[in-house]
């Protein structure tokens, strides 16, 4: 088997650069080098693939299934080895005439160039130095000459020919960094995984040029070393960090190495607390630098029409130091920055002495300081970042105002009510292509069955009764179908359901249980399904294909929460033609919408006030519909699967957001 390499040529042959090209514009010149690192990400790639493959070529070849020797497998790795070494040296011959360039123009000028290769070793480029000890004395910052500053900001804002495919001609179109602590698929424990896996490549469908920074927890095969090294100054010692790359879908994703970050992809926010702290400070510190110093595509970033986007306490000294380190001082002042609030509840609380080590000038101090009924006087990361903020917004409408409420801010109402002039909610969204009834890969076997409105009433009938034959149920298509999927704690309100669970079961309901949490709760799920087997399941742990299942083949969806910042669970229902009932909080109260019987309209059932009584009655009029009235059942199953509930939907409100911050001075 010979391995074909479907690359596309470049101008030059390999391993030679003429004359004529060293005599070339600069921009022919970064052009060339653009194309190259392209090439040699490619190389990479497919050289990662062959080895993948061929470590199982010997068990294929003791199966008798391989047609390769020994030998042959290693002159083929071998090949493509040196094809990958010759990418390699042509793309350093020309990084090595552009820096020629670059001397022999700044020998002219009093200041060195704005822009370095970082591709090697540590470097210096236009580098804001905020990390070192004396933050009130402005830190140097050399310029580039007027005019190659200006030929190298024209470089940074044109895109790569590969990442500018399939996206929106966007006369808005801006630079825009996410930094997060977790980033599905590589690392999650909740919905902020999720918004950092999917938000970002809908920004850039919509023609944005988006890098997303998290911290590199384990081995990610998609995530290649950079060479950058960086020396960064935390909690008052210098820590050499480490960049890795991966360009996926139209997304820069950025890993950020440190020892702190390893093997922590299954405890994120573990240790104590200043460790913590040190990862967030770290993460922050790296994710500003990283727009310098990480070619992207070729090019790095620049701080010119650049948004930051801070996600929930862990990042929220981004827009401290942002301010701080830099606009203070004259620096990244066309950068701007956004905090979004997944969960108020934590905060990055602390004693005030514990401010030292964050490294903020003391004009700042007074920012960090909150004195509240829940804390104390203490030291408050969230609301020093939500004061710096160019614009803070909540996952949901409802959840932004609840956090202005003494009863949900959580002792930061008053600074979420002083700041009310630049914060909003927008709903997060859901991703089509793991949650959708018409391709999802866990309704294809088993007895399940792909559907979409035009076929909803077999599809979900054959999911159910696949549903019920897989949990040991009785199979019928007329007894009600309940369910919930959620963390088991007090949140989630699954004591609710654990309260009505003798009703309900009166009712001759079938009520499908899946969570971990609370030892309690995963003991009242025991006892649930324990005292009716034929009619009630627990499933104690999580299952994604029992999570897909349950969502399909379920009639009605539980969602009791006492508060919930948005939820997606009630998306994927509503999207899967399942009618979710709902505490009428945060997210569940902006996306399900109550169903009122005279004009036939809303998408399921809500409930004011997180009590059991209320809970029952919302339940009793969805199964009084379902049994007495099946087509307005119906209908409102067709109007929850018509929503656009996508990403797309949610970027676009995004956007508003950032020109808002963008034209905020």
């Amino acid at each position: 088997m010979q391995l074909v390499l479907g690359l596309k040529k470049t101008s030059p042959q390999p391993c030679v650069v003429t004359h004529s090209q060293a005599e070339s514009s600069d921009k022919e010149l970064w052009e060339l080098h653009e194309e190259l690192l392209q090439q040699i990400a490619e190389r990479k790639k497919l050289h990662q693939n062959l080895m993948n493959r061929l470590k199982k070529e010997p068990a294929a070849a003791t199966a008798g299934q391989s047609h390769q020797t020994a030998p042959e497998r290693e002159q083929q790795l071998q090949q493509s080895e040196n094809q990958l070494h010759q990418a390699e040296a042509q793309e350093q011959q020309v990084k090595q005439q552009l820096e020629d360039r670059q001397k022999s123009s700044s020998s002219r000028q009093s200041t060195p160039s704005s822009v370095t290769f970082s591709s090697g070793s540590s470097t210096t480029s236009r580098s804001m130095r905020p990390n070192q000890k004396q933050q009130e004395s402005p830190p140097t910052s050399p310029q580039a000459p007027p005019q190659q500053h200006e030929q190298q900001k024209q470089h940074q804002q044109q895109p790569s020919q590969t990442q500018s495919e399939q996206k929106q001609d966007n006369p808005n179109a801006m630079k825009v960094v996410l930094v997060g602590a977790e980033c599905a698929p590589w690392s999650k424990t909740g919905g902020l995984g999720d918004v950092m896996g999917a938000l970002p490549k809908a920004l850039s469908r919509r023609g944005h040029r988006v890098m997303v920074v998290a911290p590199r927890y384990g081995e990610y095969a998609e995530g290649w070393e950079t060479g950058v090294r960086r020396q960064m100054r935390i909690f008052g010692g210098d820590q050499e960090i480490g960049y890795f790359h991966g360009y996926i879908d139209g997304v820069d994703y950025v890993f950020v190495d440190h020892s702190c970050f390893h093997h922590l992809g299954d405890n994120i926010y573990g240790g104590d607390r200043m460790q913590i702290a040190f990862r967030c400070a770290l993460l922050c510190k790296a994710a500003l630098e990283a727009v310098w110093h990480v070619p992207c595509g070729g090019t790095h970033y620049g701080d010119d029409n650049l948004v930051y986007i801070a996600n929930d306490w862990h990042t929220a000294l981004l827009p401290v130091y942002l301010q701080a380190h830099y606009r203070d001082y004259g620096q990244m002042t066309y950068a701007r920055s956004l905090l979004v609030i997944h969960n108020i509840a934590h905060q990055g609380r602390g004693p005030m002495a514990e401010l030292g080590p964050f490294e903020v000038p003391p004009s700042y101090t007074e920012l960090f300081r909150l004195d509240d009924p829940i804390g104390g006087e203490h030291m408050n990361i969230m609301k020093a970042g939500i004061i710096t903020a160019h614009r803070v917004v909540a996952v949901s409408h409802g959840y932004a105002w609840e956090c202005q409420t003494p009863e949900g801010g959580w002792g930061l109402d008053q600074i979420l009510r002083d700041s009310s002039w630049k914060f909003r909610g927008i709903v997060n969204g859901m991703d089509y292509s793991e949650w959708s009834p018409q391709h999802d890969v866990h309704l294809q076997t088993d007895g399940y069955q792909n559907y979409s409105q035009e076929n909803l009433r077999e599809g979900k009938a054959k999911c159910k009764e696949a549903l019920q034959r897989e949990l040991g149920l009785p199979v019928g298509a007329h007894i009600p179908m309940l369910g919930f999927i959620g963390r088991l704690d007090y949140q989630k309100g699954v004591d609710l359901i654990h309260e009505n669970h003798g009703w309900m079961m009166g009712e001759g309901v079938q009520l499908i249980l899946l969570g971990s949490g609370r030892a309690d709760l995963e003991q009242a799920l025991r006892e649930m399904e324990e005292h009716r087997q034929d009619q009630c399941r627990g499933w104690v742990g999580f299952s994604v294909r029992m999570a897909h299942r349950i969502t399909a083949g379920c009639d009605i969806l539980l969602m009791p929460s006492r508060f919930e910042p948005c939820g997606l669970n009630q998306l994927y229902a509503m999207a899967y033609g399942t009618v979710p009932v709902v505490h009428a909080v945060g997210g569940l109260r902006d996306t399900v919408k109550p169903y009122n019987p005279y004009d036939n309209s809303g998408t399921g059932w809500t409930f004011n006030c997180a009590d059991p009584g209320n809970f029952r009655d919302a339940i009793g009029n969805a199964l009084y519909t379902y049994r007495e009235f099946r087509d307005s059942f119906e209908a409102i199953q067709k109007r929850g699967m018509e929503q656009d509930l996508s990403w797309d939907h949610a970027a676009e409100k995004y956007e508003e957001v950032l020109l808002a911050a963008k034209y905020q001075w």
